[in-house]
């Protein structure tokens, strides 16, 4: 079985790829969590024009939270370090000054939610079904949920935070405007997103800064806010009714 890992890298054309990779299904971990604020932070502080976010493996773009590191969480302090590391994340794609395309490759779930929605543009395959599981394990997506709300409005992300079961299909997230783009293979997906990069990469670097910077307006008190939203999900984490839904969760898996 293959290691977690983060992995960075840019290109001449001025094109960076960060891909993380976590063998339960891309689930992120405190460690991993951030690695890749740090990697997205770098990347948008040298002369890279555009960074694309993708994840390893065939199956899951990405899992959310790692459920053994929740199973851990012993206090609201630890809870709170935890889901902080998912705050800084959805920081760094907001703050780093460069647009962001998210490459996303299969179900989608939780916090893998909150990057895709993160994202400046996020270009979907048909398999990429989405899924806001927290309320099932006693939880809630109140790290990720400004980040979900603002790109697809409060009535759509309130029926994936409330009904924590229910897969949305890739052509449902694409109405609701998750995904700019879905693709019937990975060859048509990453055509299409070589297209875009290369594209904005030829761009004028001071109107790609001002264009981000517009795009995100109104969201300059996120750095607080979801911290104080991370603080919700450490105290819930520690509770007992969590502590057991996570442990339910993970005997059947």
């Amino acid at each position: 079985m293959a290691d977690p890992y983060i992995q960075a890298h840019s290109n001449q054309a001025g094109i960076a790829t960060i891909e993380f990779f976590h063998p339960q299904s891309n689930a992120l971990t405190i460690k991993m969590l951030h690695q890749l604020a740090h990697e997205i932070h770098h990347a948008g502080s040298t002369g890279t024009q555009v960074i694309v976010l993708r994840s390893g493996g065939e199956k899951s773009f990405c899992a959310g939270a790692s459920f053994d590191e929740l199973a851990a969480v012993s206090n609201p302090g630890e809870g709170e370090a935890f889901f902080s590391g998912f705050a800084h994340v959805l920081n760094a794609m907001r703050t780093c000054g460069k647009l962001i395309i998210a490459r996303v490759h299969g179900k989608c779930t939780g916090g893998g939610v909150g990057l895709a929605a993160a994202a400046d543009y996020a270009i979907a395959n048909t398999t990429a079904e989405i899924r806001l599981s927290e309320l099932s394990i006693g939880l809630g997506p109140f790290v990720v949920g400004p980040a979900i709300e603002r790109k697809i409005g409060t009535g759509p992300f309130g029926h994936l935070a409330i009904d924590a079961a229910m897969w949305r299909s890739a052509d449902w997230a694409k109405r609701k405007g998750l995904y700019a783009e879905v693709h019937d293979n990975n060859a048509n997906m990453d055509e299409s997103i070589d297209r875009l990069a290369g594209t904005i990469a030829h761009s004028s670097p001071d109107a790609l800064f001002a264009l981000k910077k517009m795009l995100w307006a109104g969201t300059e008190n996120w750095g607080s806010l979801l911290e104080e939203r991370a603080a919700i999900s450490g105290r819930l984490a520690a509770g007992d009714a969590t502590r057991a839904a996570i442990a339910r969760f993970k005997s059947k898996h």
